[in-house]
């Protein structure tokens, strides 16, 4: 069984992390609003990007990881640029 990590772009440019075991269920949920909590206010959302796992566990700790992260940081995740994500984890802690 495959567990997933998302990040769904709201309608009010802000960005939601979830994790979960059916991620085209967990979706349309969100879509319906039928999710309670952060995204059924901020509709519309998009899914921008999931990432597959093995345990529902590492899909958790990915989740609450990519929460801590910055916008710009996310941003550089949805575009793939790794080159990126390592620079802004580097600047981040020099402060």
């Amino acid at each position: 069984m495959s567990f997933w990590t998302y990040l769904l772009h709201c309608a009010d440019r802000s960005f939601y992390v979830g994790h979960t075991d059916n991620l085209e269920t967990r979706i349309a949920q969100h879509e319906a609003g039928e999710t309670p909590g952060y995204t059924q206010t901020r509709l519309p959302i998009k899914l921008v990007w999931s990432q597959s796992f093995g345990s529902r566990m590492e899909a958790l700790e990915a989740e609450r990881q990519i929460k801590g992260w910055s916008r710009a940081k996310k941003l550089a995740l949805i575009r793939e640029d790794w080159t990126l994500i390592s620079t802004l984890a580097r600047s981040r802690k020099e402060k």
